[in-house]
């Protein structure tokens, strides 16, 4: 029976709470052989002074082995007792490979990911930003959470969704760059997204006062489904380039100068724009007069109408 690895590495997921990285679970392997290569001794832990027991002649060292020892007992002979038995499963400990490649790994993990999903299990395997890890599909959240007696989680505002995704697109980023971009105050919705572990402080810009510079975390990545900022969707509108562009010229804003408003210039500035006159046509004076008629009919108040003047209903 040939060595199967989705098996072990099924196991190794299950006994851990962490993150399994491609290069922990290849240290795991290496241990493996690392600890097969030593000679197999048996302890008589119940005689004084007693040594290891090498391994019998013709098994290799590390192999599966039901070695005895002898073991003393009072008032009777010496006699051979087996000692706890050592795995002999064919397939888990037996023609281990010396190399297992990060291809291997990922294959295995995808077909072990594969076989949950068809099997509509309770477990899915995910791979994260930290590696893969074993989780219980979202579907069974609300009982966990009845479980912990935790609240249900709350969900991010449409601001605090839009700082984030300009942190997320520029980082590092401080807070008046994203101020400026937004056009409002993002103090608060900052506060909650450190709160959530979402973004945190990165270090201090080169710029006067030495403002705080914020980026995303892991936690983010977990977030939106991602395992690097490089499978973030690509954003024409949050590029950097057009960014630096945008917030240089907000920044540096100059007032308009005369000649884009309309004004005569000085000597020596330049030509001056068109000043030409403005042209009004004027109402006649029959149609004014009538207009003004019209317009103290409609302001006149309301006089009541005489007795041989009301209408009469039929």
């Amino acid at each position: 029976m040939a060595f199967n690895l989705k098996k072990v590495l099924k196991a190794l997921l299950f006994s851990s709470s962490q993150s399994l990285s491609v290069k922990d679970i290849q240290t795991a392997f290496a241990r493996y052989h690392d600890q097969a290569a030593l000679p197999l001794a048996v302890i008589d832990s119940s005689a004084e002074g007693s040594e290891p027991v090498e391994a019998p002649a013709g098994e290799a060292p590390g192999q599966p082995s039901y070695a005895t020892a002898p073991v003393a007992i009072e008032g009777e002979a010496m006699e051979a007792a087996p000692a706890a038995p050592v795995e002999t499963d064919a397939e888990l400990y037996q023609d281990v490979p010396s190399l297992i490649t990060a291809t291997q790994i990922r294959e295995a993990m995808d077909e072990l990911a594969a076989e949950l999903r068809a099997a509509d299990d309770i477990y899915l395997l995910i791979d994260g930003a930290s590696g893969y890890r074993l989780v219980t599909h979202p579907r069974f959240a609300r009982w966990i959470r009845i479980l912990r007696d935790e609240p249900a989680p709350a969900k991010l505002t449409q601001s605090a969704l839009e700082t984030l995704a300009i942190v997320a697109y520029r980082q590092p980023v401080t807070r008046t760059e994203i101020e400026t971009i937004r056009g409002v105050s993002c103090e608060t919705v900052m506060n909650r997204l450190l709160e959530r572990e979402l973004v945190y402080v990165v270090g201090r810009a080169d710029l006067p006062g030495r403002p705080l510079q914020y980026g995303t975390t892991d936690k983010f990545l977990e977030f939106v489904g991602v395992k690097s900022l490089v499978e973030l969707p690509a954003s024409d509108v949050l590029s950097p380039r057009q960014i630096d562009e945008w917030l240089k010229n907000a920044t540096n804003a100059t007032p308009p100068a005369d000649a884009e408003m309309g004004l005569p210039l000085e000597e020596g500035e330049g030509e001056s724009p068109n000043l030409a006159p403005v042209e009004v046509e004027h109402v006649e004076a029959s149609s004014a007069e009538s207009v003004d008629a019209a317009v103290e009919t409609l302001s006149a108040p309301e006089t009541p109408l005489a007795d041989d003047e009301k209408p009469v209903s039929a």
